[in-house]
């Protein structure tokens, strides 16, 4: 399967499967037909919108086979093994917010994850299911503490 197919106008499915871990480790990170279908699914519902409200946006990981899931630490359960999860690179904590903010108020997720490092990264992990009745919307917003004690 070629890693340059499309999966909606804006996202192809090389964005979701490339990988610098699986290329140092020669992992093969190709997802079987069901996992694209999912991957679908997640940019349509999720990441078309909101590219529409505020331009291109890059993601950090997308689909990962279990032999990746597990070189990056990733838990055994995790969508992102179905093809249902993604973590969108955020710039800064504010693009963050307001990325955060508008998923929650404008998409069907499943989960939706404010998520950082101590390296001072900053992504947004988000879910979707294909059976989009079945998605339990939980968000966990996990912002920094800012100076004072605030989120």
């Amino acid at each position: 399967m070629s890693n340059e197919i499309k999966l909606t106008e804006h996202f192809m499915l090389s964005e979701f499967t490339h990988s610098a871990t699986a290329e140092r480790l020669h992992i093969d990170n190709t997802p079987m037909p069901e996992y694209v279908s999912n991957l679908r699914n997640l940019c349509a519902e999720i990441l078309e919108p909101l590219r529409r409200q505020f331009g291109p946006i890059r993601i950090n990981s997308g689909y990962r086979c279990v032999r990746l899931n597990e070189a990056v630490g990733g838990i055994g359960n995790s969508c992102h093994l179905r093809g249902e999860a993604a973590d969108i690179y955020i710039p800064d904590e504010e693009t963050g917010r307001r990325y955060y903010l508008f998923l929650v108020a404008h998409t069907n997720f499943d989960q939706l994850l404010f998520e950082y490092n101590r390296r001072g990264a900053m992504w947004i992990h988000v879910s979707c299911k294909q059976e989009l009745a079945l998605n339990r919307h939980q968000a966990f917003p996990n912002f920094p503490v800012r100076k004072g004690g605030k989120p």
